[in-house]
């Protein structure tokens, strides 16, 4: 089963009529997919992976226009965070740097997901759905459901 099936598997699940959108342009940079969607850079849903101590992962989706602040971030997760490596991003999310979506992670991962309040702008956002290709439109309740994560303020 491709990457966008398997998402699109995982997805349906949760009975909320989410459907995989592929585009023959890239989407690996939120400048891209903005383009590619024809939306604006702020309604793509950016997954970032930062690494939290020795082994733990934390996973934090904002708005394309957006930074993480590094002292707000670290005030949630209580110590100073890193942004994971390529090699490193691959082997925790299962998904390619430009492709990583913030749910059908592997199981065991024990990533914690934080979506940043940023995405509340807009009605609906643009995550990635597993490939440089790929998105899925969401509300942040649905993103909210669909990777358990917890909404917070580190932008």
């Amino acid at each position: 089963m491709d990457v966008h099936a398997r998402v699109q598997t995982w997805l349906d699940q949760f009975d909320l009529g989410l459907k995989v959108i592929n585009t023959p342009e890239h989407t690996a940079t939120a400048e891209q997919a903005a383009a590619a969607l024809g939306t604006e850079v702020g309604q793509i849903a950016k997954s970032l992976l930062f690494r939290i101590g020795d082994d733990k992962y934390v996973m934090v989706v904002t708005s394309g226009d957006v930074k993480v602040k590094s002292g707000k971030l670290k005030s949630v997760v209580g110590s100073k965070p890193r942004l994971a490596g390529i090699e490193e991003v691959e082997k925790a999310t299962g998904y390619s740097i430009g492709g990583v979506c913030p749910f059908d992670l592997p199981r065991g991962s024990d990533i914690q997901i934080l979506l940043d309040r940023s995405l509340s702008r807009f009605p609906l956002v643009y995550a990635a759905a597993g490939s440089d290709h790929s998105a899925v439109g969401v509300t942040l309740d649905q993103l909210r459901q669909i990777t358990d994560g917890t909404v917070v303020d580190v932008t």
